[in-house]
Formats: structure tokens, C-alpha cells, sequence
């Protein structure tokens, strides 16, 4: 974090004016609690020398704050200990939104030995919390103890890899025996999306039930579509790559050549592209930047790279 140690001592000496009080757990989870300057020094930085800390900076008017917040406590819940949740109403702690350098929000922050490790901006599905999570060594508690999960379980093995194209036969073969299996139509879209079918694709998730319709299979394969979109009337990447290079603040054409790898499934180009663009102007375009990194991060599976992006964009952010 640039801010280094400064907003520990800022928040120190603010903690120093006021008195410690408990701070009362949420009804959702024991593990959720309400984070202020006055116990920040107690619950949360030491509590962080034992168990990580994800710091939520939220307000009573922030629709998606009030999305977020209760995937959060759930996912405290669920996780029974192995990390707190330090809920901080921005209205009410400004002290504690200025250390942290808050500018919108939701803004989470993860808290693991007295440091700050890890930041993320807007809110996330339950999905991307919990890859968030397992990137920094964050298991439910059940199954660190080798205690099998709420589901009680056994992960299942890695499958080998699947010709997007064999798969599509395999599931359409499924759908045309049980037609009214709105699981196998998901499967189908998502097999489709892999080998470039984006049409048929969107008519399969539009006829999704409302169930699945908010399943974060379902939401990540709307973002990749929407990816799809942009390029419709796009030049040609080596046309980009072309524009680019005459001019590196051509910050649109980055956009379009950041969509055209995402989709063609080079993640790490794509985030490149996305990152360099919130590196020379985070404020492009209404913050086309940080949405295109946001968006892309709901695409791309590998963990570990959405994780080192993350890291990447709250340093220039933050």
C-alpha cells in the first residue's frame, strides 16, 4: 500500500482520544463485527496477527453495499473463524475511510498480520469472495480441521480437459433427452461460449428461471458476452496493436484489444491492457478502466492471475 504504516498511526492516535468499547457482533454472524477508530487497534490489527481480517467500508446508502453486505456476513458465517469480518460505515467512521484512502465504495480490504495484504473496490458475488479467499490461504475452518464442509463432501478430482467442441454434442445429445433441464441449458450456453457461438449462447441464458438467472456461473457468462459485444464493429487486433503502438495513450484502442484477447482467451494480455489503460487514466470514459478490470475478473478463472491483478489495480488505486 503507498500509504504505508500512515494510516496505522493515524488511526492509532485517533483510537488514543477515545475510549475502547466492545464492539457488538452482528445477528447474521459471531464472526462479523462493527469496526470503529476506537476498537480498530484491539479487534482489528491484533486480532490480525491471528486471523486475517477483511475490512468492509460500506454506508446505509450504497445499493451495492447493501448487496454485498450480506454475502459477506454469510460467508463469515460459513467460514466459522477462519477470518473476521470488520464492518466500518464510512458516514460514521470518516476518520478511518480517510486512513484507508476510501474514494468509493464498497472497498474491502484484507487485514492479515497487522498489514494490510490485499484491497478490492466494488462489491463481488459470493463466487468471486471465496476465490478471493482461497487465493490468500483463506479455507472454511470445518475443512482446515479436516472436518468434511456444510455440504459434507469430498472435493471432487481434477477432470481432464474437455474439447469445447465434443462437449457441446455431448450436451445438446443431454438437452434434446430432458428438455425441461434448465441446468443442462447452463451447461449447454457455457459450452457454447468456449467455441465462439455467442448467439446461441444468449438465447439459452435468457430462457434460464429466475434461479439460475442469478447463478454466478450464469453472471460470468453475461460478462463474457457482453466482452463479445464490443468487438462486433472492432477493428481487427493487429490493427489495434497497429494504433497502439503510434500512439500508446489510445486508450480505447487498449479497451478493444484488452476484449479482443479476453475472448480469444488470452486472460494475462487482456489484463495487461486493461491495467495499463487505469495506469495512464483511471478516470477514462466515465472509469471504463476499473469497470473493464472488474468485469474481466468475473471472466477469468485463473485465481492466481485475477488475484495478482487485484493487487495491481488497488496499488494504483489505493
Amino acid at each position: 500500500m503507498r500509504a504505508g504504516i500512515a494510516w496505522k498511526r493515524r488511526i492509532r492516535h485517533h483510537s488514543r482520544l477515545h475510549r475502547p468499547r466492545e464492539s457488538p457482533m452482528t445477528a447474521a454472524s459471531p464472526h462479523a463485527f462493527d469496526a470503529t477508530a476506537a476498537n480498530f487497534e484491539t479487534e482489528v490489527l491484533q486480532k490480525s496477527l491471528q486471523t486475517p481480517v477483511l475490512i468492509d467500508f460500506w454506508a446505509e446508502w450504497c445499493g451495492p453495499c447493501k448487496t454485498l453486505g450480506p454475502v459477506l456476513e454469510k460467508l463469515a458465517s460459513d467460514y466459522n473463524g477462519a477470518f473476521l469480518l470488520a464492518k466500518v460505515d464510512v458516514d460514521k467512521e470518516q476518520e478511518l475511510g480517510a486512513a484507508f484512502q476510501v474514494r468509493s465504495i464498497p472497498s474491502l480490504f484484507l487485514v492479515k498480520g497487522g498489514q494490510v495484504v490485499d484491497a478490492v473496490p466494488g462489491a463481488l458475488t459470493e463466487g468471486q469472495m471465496r476465490e478471493f479467499l482461497a487465493h490468500h490461504g483463506i479455507q472454511p475452518a470445518t475443512a482446515l480441521e479436516g472436518i468434511p464442509d456444510a455440504g459434507g463432501e469430498a472435493p471432487a478430482e481434477a477432470m481432464p480437459p474437455v474439447d469445447p467442441h465434443a462437449e457441446v454434442m455431448r450436451l445438446r445429445g443431454e438437452v434434446a433427452a430432458q428438455p425441461d433441464n434448465a441446468e443442462l441449458k447452463l451447461d449447454l450456453a457455457l459450452a457454447l461460449l468456449k467455441t465462439g457461438a455467442t448467439a446461441e449462447a444468449s438465447t439459452l441464458l435468457d430462457g434460464l428461471p429466475a434461479n439460475l438467472a442469478t447463478d454466478d456461473r450464469t453472471i460470468k457468462a453475461r460478462a463474457r458476452l457482453d466482452f463479445a459485444a464490443l468487438l462486433k464493429d472492432a477493428p481487427p487486433a493487429d490493427v489495434l496493436m497497429q494504433a497502439i503502438d503510434a500512439e500508446p495513450g489510445d486508450l480505447r484502442a487498449r479497451h478493444l484489444l484488452g476484449t479482443h484477447h479476453l475472448v480469444a482467451g488470452d486472460s494475462e494480455a487482456a489484463l495487461e491492457q486493461f491495467i495499463e489503460m487505469l495506469r495512464r487514466d483511471r478516470d477514462f470514459d466515465d472509469g471504463l478502466p476499473r469497470k473493464a478490470l472488474i468485469d474481466a475478473f468475473r471472466v477469468v478463472e485463473d485465481s492466481a492471475l485475477v488475484g495478482r491483478y487485484r493487487r495491481k489495480m488497488s496499488s494504483l488505486l489505493f
